[in-house]
């Protein structure tokens, strides 16, 4: 069975990178630009682990995070963010409001990777 994964960025370039470099490893990708898109698509799309930015308009990751630890049957889901941001304060925030890890931008491939199978497994 293929990990399926929502990745929500409002950069397209980004969707793009991150796409590229789990399809390549053999992860399913459904993707969204910003908070509520990725809400929206949360349901259809049924994944195994969420990855978010924190800066994004409409709705920035901390109010994605939020969002997804309301419904009951996302309790347990991994949520990993990733962004340029690295401050200790924006992690624990992170933390808080229910992320699972933090990765700071720009990735690499084969890291996000084994951080993933680390945590769908």
């Amino acid at each position: 069975m293929t990990t399926k994964i929502l990745a929500v960025d409002d950069s397209r370039t980004m969707r793009a990178m991150i796409q590229t470099a789990l399809t390549d490893a053999g992860f399913d990708v459904d993707l969204a630009e910003d908070g509520i898109d990725g809400l929206d698509k949360l349901g259809d799309s049924d994944p195994d682990l969420v990855i978010t930015d924190i800066n994004m308009p409409r709705l920035d990751g901390f109010g994605m995070i939020e969002g997804v630890r309301e419904r009951p049957e996302c309790a347990s889901l991994p949520i990993l963010v990733l962004t340029t941001e690295s401050g200790e304060e924006l992690k624990q925030r992170a933390r808080t409001a229910g992320a699972t890890g933090w990765i700071v931008k720009p990735f690499d491939a084969e890291k996000l990777v084994a951080v993933i199978n680390r945590l769908v497994v």
